[in-house]
């Protein structure tokens, strides 16, 4: 049996309370905590750090190497959505994800995708109906319905997606929501079918209505978006109605921080500590029924030494009793990573991404900065031999989006602020059926970057002046096996690249991933077309 015992500042979330004493572990369990006045240790012992929800695939790391990085900053879990792979590979993507968490010392709890497709207005590479998610639950005892993005479909009573949330009920498992927007009886209703969380609410008015009947509100800090800011005040107000979460994190900036930098802000913010650490740790647990440890006797002997309740400097972290990092090194050993993939199209030309003018104005997809949603105006184009072509003197850049799956002719559009003056930037990780998706200022570069990600089958890519650079993404075509550091560093360099070509965005690749997520308002492209994701329908490139 593996024991040993570990003396310091206990901080126990659960009884809210601060003392010192001493915590024996005894084969993976705290076995005892003992009170002790003497001790004179000032570190302080607390439970692990929880994101209550990650698309792990988003960091671009299979779950073995997002653990191997995570543990640094004290995250012992995460609730996951494998949502990304499942549209490429259906079950078989989830149940990879599930294998492979498995082979590390980490609390994965993994939920069953709802939305496979996430609408039908766009082609994906698998599909998970109501008997997929049973299975998920009977076969893979996955803890939790994954965001039901379709709110649309619970607002309307769809029978396929009612059908989705009455066997997560059967089961008795949460149901995490997705519903941007959404206020008054409309969220009522939804939250009504049984969905109890929501990560999208990027206003203060917007969760305080949610709150108001019953959801749990993810404060959400991601790559792409970022609303900590305009919901941080919910941890003075409502305490127990938030948790911590990131959604989407980029390899590099999960090198820099994860959890622990909102629970830090949050300290900085001069919110209660205990109200803070609850939101990082206890509620997650409480909510999803999560089996991981609150440092309590009796509990898995997953927690944290960190320095002090201020900077929160992570120096230590078990996780089942085993020491999985400290001082900022990992101690978790890489582990065989096989590759599965589903990428069926071929080499494009730059003819392929020529787009015939009419007249009229372009209906353009307007990007906001920290955020997933959009706006959607009315520019001008730019027309050259009879074609509409990017004009950088107005920011007004071509949009493409090509079919990964099959050969089909790619879909194209415009976009505003994306601030591109020369080249293109194209990535396989596009929301939420992963397929190319590239912004440039000529069709010669955008099909050279296009052609970089189909070469690697899958991947993000920079070109300009007919060369392109590449970081391969073979797992999915949305993440690699490789270590989780090399892939941030080689991730560093071609996000400079990108930036080198004028983009102002502060993550470019991240921002470009969410312009093909249709359930999201207001403009966004799919492989089939420009679509209103507030009227939830195609929309016309060009308004007469």
């Amino acid at each position: 049996m593996n024991t040993f015992s570990l003396s310091g500042q206990i901080v126990d979330v659960v009884q809210r309370r601060i003392y010192p004493g001493t915590i024996t572990v005894a084969d993976g369990y705290i076995a005892a905590i003992k009170p002790d006045d003497a001790i004179k240790e000032t570190n302080y012992i607390l439970p692990g750090f929880i994101d209550a929800h990650i698309h792990i695939e988003s960091s671009m790391l299979v779950p073995s190497e997002f653990a191997r990085l995570a543990t640094i900053h004290g995250t012992v879990a995460t609730v996951s959505d494998p949502h990304e792979i499942a549209n490429v590979l259906g079950i078989d993507g989830v149940r990879y994800m599930i294998e492979n968490g498995k082979q590390v010392p980490f609390h994965f709890y993994f939920g069953a995708p709802s939305c496979v497709p996430a609408t039908n207005f766009e082609t994906s590479g698998a599909t998970i109906d109501a008997s997929g998610i049973e299975a998920l639950f009977r076969d893979y005892q996955v803890h939790y319905l994954s965001e039901m993005m379709n709110f649309p479909g619970v607002l309307q009573q769809d029978p396929l997606v009612m059908d989705k949330i009455a066997i997560a009920k059967r089961y008795k498992k949460p149901i995490d929501g997705h519903a941007p927007g959404l206020r008054g009886k409309e969220a009522a209703k939804y939250i009504e079918a049984g969905i109890s969380t929501d990560h999208e609410c990027f206003t203060l008015e917007e969760a305080l209505d949610k709150i108001r009947y019953g959801m749990k509100i993810l404060i959400r800090e991601g790559s792409a978006a970022k609303n900590y800011e305009a919901l941080h005040p919910l941890i003075g107000t409502h305490p127990e109605h938030v948790m911590f979460c990131s959604d989407d994190k980029h390899p590099h900036e999960l090198v820099d921080g994860h959890i622990n930098l909102l629970v830090r802000r949050s300290i900085e913010k001069g919110y209660d500590v205990m109200d803070v650490l609850r939101a990082a740790c206890y509620h997650p647990v409480q909510h999803y029924h999560l089996k991981t440890g609150l440092l309590q006797p009796g509990n898995s002997a997953d927690f944290i030494v960190v320095d002090n309740l201020h900077d929160f400097n992570v120096q230590s972290t078990f996780i089942k009793g085993l020491l999985v990092a400290q001082d900022g090194q990992t101690k978790i050993e890489r582990v065989p990573v096989s590759i599965v993939n589903q990428f069926n199209c071929h080499a494009k030309s730059p003819k392929d991404f020529a787009i015939k003018a009419e007249p009229g104005q372009l209906q353009v997809i307007q990007v906001i900065e920290g955020q997933l949603v959009t706006n959607k105006v009315l520019m001008d184009g730019l027309v050259q031999d009879g074609c509409f072509i990017s004009d950088p003197s107005q920011d007004v850049l071509k949009i493409a989006v090509v079919n990964r799956y099959q050969d089909r002719p790619p879909a194209i559009g415009f976009i505003n602020q994306f601030g591109l003056k020369k080249g293109a930037i194209a990535s396989c990780i596009a929301h939420d059926s992963h397929n190319i998706i590239c912004v440039g200022v000529t069709d010669e570069d955008i099909c050279t970057a296009v052609n970089a990600v189909i070469q690697h089958k899958g991947g993000i890519a920079v070109a300009a002046d007919g060369l392109a650079e590449a970081l391969p993404l073979p797992i999915g075509g949305i993440m690699s096996g490789n270590d989780g550091c090399a892939v941030a560093k080689e991730y560093v360099v071609i996000d400079q690249l990108a930036k080198n070509l004028g983009t102002p965005l502060q993550a470019p690749f991240m921002t470009l991933s969410f312009m093909a997520l249709l359930v999201i308002p207001s403009l966004k492209l799919s492989d089939k077309g420009l679509f209103d994701g507030s009227s939830f329908t195609f929309a016309p490139l060009v308004i007469a």
